[in-house]
């Protein structure tokens, strides 16, 4: 427990601040599902939409350092790239790749 004034204060401060940063690391959270959601169900109009709302939480996120900004770099190109995929493509499965085996023997 904190025996000074000021430790008392930094302490209310600080639950203050983690209020804030709950609701903005949950507002970009929610923000990509909505727009991993809008993709999952084919509706490439709503995703773009979700997609510039999503880019506005994760910036002030990072801006806020609730986010590094590497981080959040990395969630906007991945969801834009998802985002801009044809949706014909997103649905076909993946062929698996061969394993490569070395016919040369070691002596």
């Amino acid at each position: 427990m904190a025996n000074t004034s000021s430790a008392k204060k930094q302490i209310r401060a600080q639950a203050r601040k983690q209020v804030l940063n709950n609701k903005r690391r949950d507002a970009f959270r929610d923000a990509r599902k909505e727009v991993k959601k809008a993709l999952t169900a084919g509706d490439k109009a709503a995703a773009e939409k979700a997609l510039s709302t999503f880019y506005k939480s994760i910036d002030k996120a990072a801006k806020q350092n609730i986010v590094h900004a590497n981080t959040a770099a990395r969630y906007k190109s991945r969801l834009t790239k998802l985002v801009s995929q044809p949706l014909a493509e997103k649905a076909a499965p993946k062929k698996a790749a061969k394993a490569k085996t070395s016919k040369a023997k070691k002596k």
